[in-house]
């Protein structure tokens, strides 16, 4: 079976695993997976990850964070651009999530960077999700 939108799939296993309270989850890899669970890496919003190999498609295995209280550190996960809708910004109009207390990640001719990366890259591109 092949999957319309693998990127919202990633979202939406996270979403859960964390809703679940779990220790990590297991997601199908690609290249756009690895780097996009880098950027959650880099900014605080996962403990650690790793790309397990097994001959196939391999997995990426991505541990999520909690607080002392058990409240995980991913807020809100969104999906904007989609298969049949997608939405690009020029660097003019780089989205600010939640007052840039969140990041927004795009694809863009240099890579999959944040919005702020973007903004310092001066580049705009497809705007992928957001993440609070």
């Amino acid at each position: 079976m092949s999957m319309t939108d693998p990127i919202a799939d990633y979202l939406t296993r996270i979403r859960n695993a964390q809703q679940a309270e779990h220790k990590y989850v297991d997601i199908p890899a690609s290249n756009m997976k690895r780097k996009m669970s880098r950027l959650l890496l880099e900014q605080g919003f996962i403990k650690k990850y790793i790309v397990i190999e097994d001959g196939k498609q391999g997995l990426v295995r991505i541990w999520l964070k909690y607080d002392k209280d058990n409240n995980p550190a991913i807020s809100k996960i969104i999906r904007v651009s989609t298969p049949g809708r997608r939405k690009y910004v020029d660097v003019d109009n780089l989205p600010r999530v939640m007052n840039n207390i969140g990041i927004a990640i795009m694809t863009t001719p240099r890579g999959v960077i944040t919005a702020n990366e973007a903004k310092r890259q001066n580049v705009g591109g497809e705007v992928l999700c957001y993440v609070w």
